[in-house]
């Protein structure tokens, strides 16, 4: 079954093992210690961290630095956190809110070759950074989004919403649908989350 994210299909399907926490719909295998909620801005992560009483700060992490599953931003969880995605020509990764990144979002072209991933568990005792983490890809529609981030804009509390753009939160959705896929591909514990089947959680099929 694919889902539309953008201008880009997944295949994915609804998770059917999960369980439940503060009313909201997890697989089974996600510890709310290792959680880590992600997508573009207005996507609703901060609601999501509130209701599970997570860490109120945002964090952030670039995924071109090597080691970066080790930064001081992970250890308090579940929390909301910012991705630093590579682009062609930038040598540090760029948020999807950052001017950088807003100002030119028709023109760059993502490389997520350059996406650094954690090394494979070497044997028993040794830590496994790649299931240390349960990341959670926050991704309603883009009409959705644009819809909370118009009546967020009202109230004047978050600068982005000055100038919103649907086209633009089409381009993050398909970035942030990129970078999920590719993180599954390269064995990271990913989901996503969208209000279809009423915010139940969905899996990638296959490698």
């Amino acid at each position: 079954m694919s889902q539309i994210f953008g201008v880009l299909s997944l295949p994915l399907e609804p998770i059917r093992d999960l369980q439940t926490y503060r009313g909201a719909r997890f697989p089974t295998w996600v510890k709310l210690g290792r959680l880590l909620v992600t997508g573009p801005p207005g996507s609703g992560k901060s609601t999501l961290i509130n209701r599970l009483h997570g860490w109120p700060e945002e964090g952030y992490i670039d995924l071109t630095l090597k080691g970066w599953w080790k930064a001081q931003s992970l250890t308090l969880r579940p929390r909301e956190i910012h991705l630093g995605l590579p682009f062609v020509g930038h040598g540090a990764g760029l948020t999807l809110f950052e001017p950088a990144w807003c100002d030119h979002w028709r023109s760059l072209e993502i490389d997520l070759d350059r996406v650094r991933y954690p090394p494979h568990r070497r044997h028993f005792l040794s830590v496994d950074w790649r299931a240390r983490y349960s990341f959670e890809f926050l991704l309603p529609t883009a009409e959705r989004i644009f819809a909370w981030r118009r009546e967020r804009a009202r109230r004047g509390t978050h600068p982005i919403d000055a100038e919103l753009d649907e086209a633009q939160i089409r381009q993050q959705l398909t970035l942030f649908a990129l970078t999920a896929q590719h993180f599954h591909q390269n064995g990271l514990r990913v989901y996503i989350r969208r209000e279809t089947q009423d915010w139940a959680p969905w899996g990638f099929v296959g490698r």
